[in-house]
């Protein structure tokens, strides 16, 4: 067994900092929306809730719920609540109301594992004519992710953590395409698509990680071993990047969209 996990370590100003990068994803899977009068929407993994009070405006929802379990980035989402949108801690994975017209998670049930038994869960969630809409990362061959596997993987790392590894539970995309199948949704949309985020340099490569992925880790280590394993994951990537400037981040996601 692992030691137990620390602390909160998503830091919203550092999220931030790749903010229209991480905004188009977001953007895309917005448009695969159809939208009406009055919906009652719930954003499971709002994070800071700027995108959620972005969906809330453009949907005309009525009411719009935003659920996390990181208390930094619910204290940040606060100020945005009104006018029918809301923030409440909770976990995407265990969500369980019912009734909604739209269930929105935006790069966020990476988190939670079991898809195939959590899409039918969603789908509980929704009242006829609903719409689940789910964008997830799927970018795992990609160094910076590969390599935070590697390093887990290494001691002194792989003891401190109790031989604990990420690993994402993000299925292929046909999959889904038979999950949401099987949840009796009778139109469907599943894609890919490879965003290309310019970068100054490989080096913000570990920044953007560090504002996501690399929090699993963090959270799990003391801080002297933590920055230890940071300094050995940005060895590692760097030597494995070419050193280009601009840097081209390239980073796959699946795209899904379903109404009942």
């Amino acid at each position: 067994m692992g030691p137990p996990e620390r602390r909160d370590a998503w830091d919203p100003d550092r999220y931030a900092r790749f903010r229209d990068e991480r905004r188009a994803p977001f953007l895309d899977l917005l448009a695969l929306i159809e939208p009406h009068p009055g919906m009652r929407v719930v954003d499971l993994g709002c994070g800071s809730g700027e995108l959620t009070r972005l969906a809330h405006e453009r949907l005309g929802a009525s009411e719009t719920l935003g659920v996390d379990s990181s208390p930094a980035m619910l204290e940040r989402a606060r100020p945005l609540a009104g006018g029918g949108l809301s923030f409440a801690p909770g976990d995407a994975g265990a969500f369980a109301g019912r009734g909604y017209d739209l269930v929105l998670s935006n790069a966020a049930l990476h988190w939670v594992p079991d898809h195939a038994g959590l899409l039918p869960r969603l789908a509980a969630c929704l009242g006829e004519g609903g719409q689940l809409a789910v964008q997830v990362p799927a970018n795992e061959d990609h160094p910076s992710h590969a390599l935070a596997r590697a390093v887990a993987a290494e001691p002194p790392f792989r003891d401190a953590l109790g031989g604990h590894v990420r690993r994402s539970p993000v299925l292929a995309p046909e999959e889904y395409a038979q999950l949401l199948f099987r949840a009796g949704f009778r139109a469907r949309r599943v894609r890919v698509e490879v965003y290309g985020h310019p970068l100054a340099a490989r080096d913000e490569v570990v920044e953007w990680v560090r504002g996501t992925l690399l929090t699993d880790y963090e959270k799990r280590l003391a801080p002297d071993v933590w920055g230890a394993f940071l300094a050995r994951y940005r060895e590692r990537l760097l030597a494995a990047l070419p050193d280009e400037r601009p840097f081209l981040y390239t980073y796959r996601r699946v795209l899904l969209w379903a109404r009942r």
